[in-house]
Protein backbone atom coordinates (compact mmCIF):
# COMPACT_ATOMS: atom_id res chain seq x y z
CA UNK A 1 0.00 0.00 0.00
CA UNK A 2 2.85 2.42 0.64
CA UNK A 3 6.56 2.73 0.14
CA UNK A 4 8.74 1.52 3.00
CA UNK A 5 10.10 5.03 3.65
CA UNK A 6 6.72 6.65 4.21
CA UNK A 7 4.58 6.28 7.35
CA UNK A 8 0.89 5.46 7.08
CA UNK A 9 0.06 8.96 8.32
CA UNK A 10 2.29 10.61 5.71
CA UNK A 11 0.71 8.41 3.06
CA UNK A 12 -2.79 9.42 4.22
CA UNK A 13 -1.83 13.11 4.06
CA UNK A 14 -0.55 12.78 0.49
CA UNK A 15 -3.76 11.13 -0.68
CA UNK A 16 -5.92 13.54 1.36
CA UNK A 17 -4.33 16.56 -0.30
CA UNK A 18 -4.47 14.87 -3.72
CA UNK A 19 -8.16 13.98 -3.48
CA UNK A 20 -9.71 16.95 -1.62
CA UNK A 21 -6.99 19.59 -1.51
CA UNK A 22 -7.90 21.47 -4.67
CA UNK A 23 -11.62 21.66 -3.85
CA UNK A 24 -10.94 22.72 -0.26
CA UNK A 25 -8.43 25.37 -1.38
CA UNK A 26 -10.90 26.72 -3.94
CA UNK A 27 -13.43 27.07 -1.09
CA UNK A 28 -10.90 29.05 0.99
CA UNK A 29 -9.76 26.25 3.31
CA UNK A 30 -6.07 25.66 3.90
CA UNK A 31 -4.31 22.74 5.57
CA UNK A 32 -2.72 23.84 8.84
CA UNK A 33 1.01 23.21 8.90
CA UNK A 34 1.25 21.10 12.07
CA UNK A 35 3.68 18.21 11.57
CA UNK A 36 3.29 16.95 15.15
CA UNK A 37 -0.47 16.59 14.70
CA UNK A 38 0.09 15.02 11.30
CA UNK A 39 2.31 12.41 12.97
CA UNK A 40 -0.65 11.59 15.22
CA UNK A 41 -3.01 11.31 12.23
CA UNK A 42 -4.81 14.65 12.59
CA UNK A 43 -5.20 16.95 9.57
CA UNK A 44 -7.04 20.23 9.97
CA UNK A 45 -8.24 22.56 7.23
CA UNK A 46 -9.23 26.06 8.38
CA UNK A 47 -10.99 29.02 6.85
CA UNK A 48 -11.71 32.42 8.38
CA UNK A 49 -15.33 33.44 7.79
CA UNK A 50 -16.70 36.92 7.06
CA UNK A 51 -18.24 37.27 10.53
CA UNK A 52 -14.90 36.69 12.27
CA UNK A 53 -15.58 33.02 13.02
CA UNK A 54 -13.21 30.25 11.97
CA UNK A 55 -14.48 27.12 10.21
CA UNK A 56 -12.50 23.90 10.67
CA UNK A 57 -12.66 20.55 8.87
CA UNK A 58 -10.62 17.94 10.67
CA UNK A 59 -9.71 14.47 9.46
CA UNK A 60 -8.61 11.99 12.12
CA UNK A 61 -7.07 8.78 10.82
CA UNK A 62 -6.41 5.58 12.72
CA UNK A 63 -3.89 3.68 10.65
CA UNK A 64 -3.53 0.01 11.46
CA UNK A 65 -0.46 -2.04 10.71
CA UNK A 66 -0.92 -5.77 10.42
CA UNK A 67 0.93 -7.73 13.09
CA UNK A 68 0.73 -11.27 14.41
CA UNK A 69 -1.43 -9.97 17.29
CA UNK A 70 -3.81 -7.66 15.45
CA UNK A 71 -4.47 -9.56 12.25
CA UNK A 72 -5.66 -7.68 9.21
CA UNK A 73 -7.84 -4.72 10.19
CA UNK A 74 -8.79 -1.88 7.91
CA UNK A 75 -7.55 1.58 8.73
CA UNK A 76 -10.20 4.24 9.20
CA UNK A 77 -10.83 7.96 9.39
CA UNK A 78 -13.60 10.30 10.43
CA UNK A 79 -14.37 13.94 9.72
CA UNK A 80 -15.21 16.52 12.40
CA UNK A 81 -16.58 19.99 11.59
CA UNK A 82 -16.36 22.98 13.91
CA UNK A 83 -17.02 26.68 13.86
CA UNK A 84 -15.63 28.96 16.55
CA UNK A 85 -15.97 32.69 17.08
CA UNK A 86 -13.88 34.42 19.71
CA UNK A 87 -15.12 33.62 23.18
CA UNK A 88 -18.29 31.88 21.98
CA UNK A 89 -18.23 28.09 22.35
CA UNK A 90 -17.41 26.17 19.23
CA UNK A 91 -20.21 24.63 17.21
CA UNK A 92 -19.09 21.04 16.53
CA UNK A 93 -20.53 18.11 14.62
CA UNK A 94 -19.19 15.04 12.91
CA UNK A 95 -19.75 15.08 9.16
CA UNK A 96 -21.57 11.76 9.28
CA UNK A 97 -23.95 12.89 12.04
CA UNK A 98 -24.64 16.13 10.19
CA UNK A 99 -25.50 14.31 6.95
CA UNK A 100 -27.38 11.31 8.37
CA UNK A 101 -29.06 12.67 11.53
CA UNK A 102 -29.43 16.39 10.89
CA UNK A 103 -30.15 16.42 7.16
CA UNK A 104 -31.68 12.92 7.02
CA UNK A 105 -29.65 11.82 4.00
CA UNK A 106 -29.15 8.06 4.20
CA UNK A 107 -25.95 7.83 2.16
CA UNK A 108 -23.89 6.46 5.06
CA UNK A 109 -24.62 3.37 7.15
CA UNK A 110 -24.80 5.29 10.46
CA UNK A 111 -24.54 8.72 12.03
CA UNK A 112 -21.38 7.59 13.85
CA UNK A 113 -19.48 6.59 10.71
CA UNK A 114 -15.79 5.92 10.16
CA UNK A 115 -14.64 5.58 6.56
CA UNK A 116 -12.68 2.32 6.23
CA UNK A 117 -9.80 1.61 3.87
CA UNK A 118 -7.18 -1.06 3.34
CA UNK A 119 -5.38 0.02 0.17
CA UNK A 120 -4.86 2.99 -2.14
CA UNK A 121 -8.04 2.43 -4.15
CA UNK A 122 -10.31 2.13 -1.11
CA UNK A 123 -8.66 5.14 0.55
CA UNK A 124 -9.13 7.24 -2.59
CA UNK A 125 -12.78 6.22 -2.81
CA UNK A 126 -13.41 6.93 0.89
CA UNK A 127 -11.72 10.34 0.69
CA UNK A 128 -13.72 11.22 -2.42
CA UNK A 129 -16.99 10.30 -0.68
CA UNK A 130 -16.11 12.23 2.47
CA UNK A 131 -14.87 15.19 0.40
CA UNK A 132 -18.08 15.25 -1.65
CA UNK A 133 -20.21 15.28 1.52
CA UNK A 134 -17.98 17.93 3.08
CA UNK A 135 -18.34 20.25 0.09
CA UNK A 136 -22.07 19.58 -0.28
CA UNK A 137 -23.14 19.69 3.37
CA UNK A 138 -20.25 20.50 5.70
CA UNK A 139 -18.93 23.70 4.17
CA UNK A 140 -22.36 25.30 3.66
CA UNK A 141 -23.32 24.32 7.23
CA UNK A 142 -20.12 25.83 8.62
CA UNK A 143 -20.74 29.05 6.66
CA UNK A 144 -24.32 29.23 7.94
CA UNK A 145 -25.74 28.95 4.42
CA UNK A 146 -27.36 25.54 4.96
CA UNK A 147 -29.28 24.51 8.06
CA UNK A 148 -31.14 21.28 8.81
CA UNK A 149 -34.88 21.63 8.28
CA UNK A 150 -34.56 24.76 6.10
CA UNK A 151 -36.45 23.11 3.20
CA UNK A 152 -39.31 22.17 5.52
CA UNK A 153 -39.55 25.75 6.79
CA UNK A 154 -39.67 27.07 3.19
CA UNK A 155 -42.39 24.66 2.04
Amino acid sequence: MLPERQSLHEYFKVLLVTVVGQAFTAAGYHLEQQPLKWAAGQYRFRRPLADGAVATIEFQVLAYTETAHTGRQPSRFRVQLSRSAGSRPALQRSLSALVVSDFGVAVLPAADHWWLFHDTASLGHALAEAGHLTVGYGMPWLAGDLTPGADEADG
